[in-house]
């Protein structure tokens, strides 16, 4: 079942902007952090930015500036607006919520593409 659902991705040339949404289901309940990750063909994947149930947020040294994460806890989703896009920033994109009780979940992932 899925429960996590990712949508926005695309493609885009250099120095433009997407916005990514990940939707939560009802069914997950007491969600503390949300975050995204992304992973490019043979590469690992790697944490891009997170924000816990205070609004706190962290960023990846090569997205910071240029990317903002957000989140909407009434309806249970959490999006990153990505500025300034470059070729680098090309992967799958990765939603992943975790609760209170320490329950993780991923989403299925959403392609964005960069071109120079």
């Amino acid at each position: 079942q899925v429960q996590l659902v990712e949508s926005g991705g695309g493609l885009v040339q250099a120095g433009g902007s997407l916005r990514l949404s990940c939707a939560a289901s009802k069914s997950i309940v007491s969600i503390n952090l949300m975050a995204w990750y992304r992973q490019a063909p043979g590469k690992q994947r790697e944490l891009v930015a997170d924000i816990n149930s205070g609004g706190g947020t962290n960023y990846a040294d090569s997205v910071k500036g240029r990317f903002t994460i957000s989140r909407d806890n009434a309806e249970k989703m959490v999006y990153l607006q990505m500025n300034s896009l470059k070729p680098d920033d090309t992967a799958v994109y990765y939603c992943w919520v975790r609760t209170r009780l320490l329950r993780s979940y991923w989403g299925q992932g959403t392609q964005v593409t960069v071109s120079s």
